[in-house]
């Protein structure tokens, strides 16, 4: 959604505003047009808005200008501007907005990230540069080496805040920001902003200027959500017929599938290249070189089938990506935006199909809480399973009866109701109901009344058995145990 504000109405420089022109950008999103007057006044800024908004403009824009406005030779192995992100595609993506849009400055921007030889990465450091984009974990191994110097930062860029959180970088970003100076420019962006997060960003900002885009969590209003019943066994015939619906239409069709596991998405991308489909994976076990060129081949539309893990999630961005399948369900409902947020961006329009088997249909609840819709069922489909649907209905009407601590109603009421004379027995119970007329047998039990019912207790002393005499019953002669040589002339017995 493009804004009444144009780019040529913002105070940036002459290099930027070309930059701008020369990738067609006329209007800044919401989240830029907020941000960059913000960040031009050196305050500090705490960002939420969806995936797919513009933030990295946001953020590098503002950068770039405070850079051309007071330009320094970087000092050896520091840096002028740090950003930090969760995954390599992602710093890779960040990295090369910061070059185009400084195309026309004299500006240097490196990245740092695992997966690739540290050689290049301690080249570039050693000489210096104004801008860094780094993941937190081969950013440390560098500074643990000697090789990165945190004393020259003047703006600190923590990007995709919940995603860091989620893969467990908290502890690095910490060490990291203990290091940093104390007067610097703190940028805090997010998709999402939870209490956890929140608590981050008062830690890293000082006084910091909030601007809230959307709401907790999200997602695109045009996207069109789908859901598909299917067993495990016919996950891949499925996704082979919908594949088989896109290329029909024609066009530049570009498809995103997500899977859980590293080994799924390899086993995905295999067969359908064994089908005839051209698809790449995506996932942590493969080398930096080749990430990069499954991305860049699916970008281009080479290999117009991506399969991907959720750690790529948020390191995708292409636009024309038309279709998002969700092969498996993901972990955690969040996860669920941030897949589908790969399609329908910048205003376009995009479809999610999600598969959901038997074993799914808790993921699939927690999921619908989240983003508080129902998603409609697609079953135009020979592998559509009806009776998912009915375990699902039945499933959201026990968890809506539940109480707020998830636990079952009560039956006080009815229990108070049978005391008051209606003398009806619950079902499942086998016990007695006494009203005014004395005993009444419940239902569910048998006409013999209860051992309490039967009336005074009888004397049964006499009939009772006497108590047996172990000292005066017959003893039993012992058996002599013959050994087998004597038993069988010296030889084992025949069995």
């Amino acid at each position: 959604m493009n804004t009444s504000t144009s780019f040529e109405a913002l105070p940036l420089a002459a290099p930027l505003q070309r930059a701008l022109r020369a990738k067609n950008y006329t209007h800044p999103s919401p989240i830029q047009e907020q941000a960059i007057p913000v960040l031009l006044e050196g305050r500090d800024l705490l960002g939420a808005a969806q995936t797919g908004t513009g933030k990295t403009a946001a953020f590098a824009l503002p950068i770039l200008q405070n850079i051309h406005e007071n330009p320094a030779r970087p000092e050896r192995h520091r840096m002028r501007a740090l950003v930090l992100t969760p995954t390599r595609e992602l710093a890779v993506q960040v990295a090369k907005s910061f070059t185009d849009y400084g195309a026309h400055m004299k500006v240097t921007v490196e990245t740092v990230y695992g997966g690739v030889s540290m050689s290049r990465q301690i080249t570039a450091m050693k000489r210096g540069v104004d801008v860094l984009v780094a993941t937190p974990g081969r950013l440390l191994d560098l500074r643990n080496q000697g090789e990165v110097d945190f004393g020259g930062v003047e703006f600190f860029v923590l990007d995709e805040a919940d995603r860091m959180l989620d893969m467990g970088f908290i502890n690095d970003i910490r060490k990291i920001i203990g290091e940093l100076p104390a007067r610097r420019q703190s940028l805090f962006f997010s998709a999402t902003l939870s209490p956890e997060i929140n608590e981050l960003a008062h830690e890293i900002l000082n006084n910091p200027a909030e601007i809230r885009l959307s709401p907790k969590v999200t997602t695109a209003e045009k996207i069109d959500h789908q859901l598909c019943y299917v067993g495990q066994e016919n996950k891949l015939s499925l996704l082979q017929h919908l594949l088989n619906e896109q290329q029909d239409r024609g066009g530049r069709q570009l498809t995103l599938v997500f899977t859980r596991t590293k080994f799924r998405a390899d086993k995905v991308a295999k067969a359908l290249g064994r089908e005839g489909f051209r698809a790449e994976a995506i996932h942590g076990n493969k080398t930096q070189a080749a990430r990069q060129r499954a991305l860049e081949s699916f970008r281009k539309g080479r290999s117009p089938i991506l399969v991907a893990t959720d750690v790529a999630a948020r390191g995708i961005d292409v636009k024309d990506v038309s279709l998002v399948v969700n092969f498996d369900m993901p972990d955690e409902p969040e996860s669920y935006v941030h897949r589908i947020g790969r399609t329908a961006r910048g205003g376009a329009a995009g479809t999610a199909l999600t598969f959901c088997s038997e074993d799914n249909l808790k993921e699939l609840m927690a999921v619908e809480r989240l983003i508080k819709t129902e998603i409609p069922v697609y079953a135009n489909h020979e592998f559509h399973i009806e009776k998912l649907g009915h375990i699902r209905t039945m499933a959201a009407k026990m968890t809506n009866g539940r109480g707020r601590n998830g636990s079952r109603p009560s039956f006080k009421k009815d229990r108070d109701r049978d005391r008051d004379g209606q003398n009806q027995a619950r079902p499942g119970r086998s016990r007695s109901r006494f009203g005014k007329g004395g005993y009444q047998a419940s239902p569910y039990s048998s006409d013999r009344p209860s051992f309490r019912d039967r009336g005074p207790k009888q004397d049964d002393t006499a009939a009772a058995p006497k108590a047996r005499d172990f000292q005066n019953r017959p003893k039993r002669k012992p058996s002599r145990k013959i050994p087998t040589a004597v038993r069988n002339n010296g030889q084992p017995l025949a069995r």
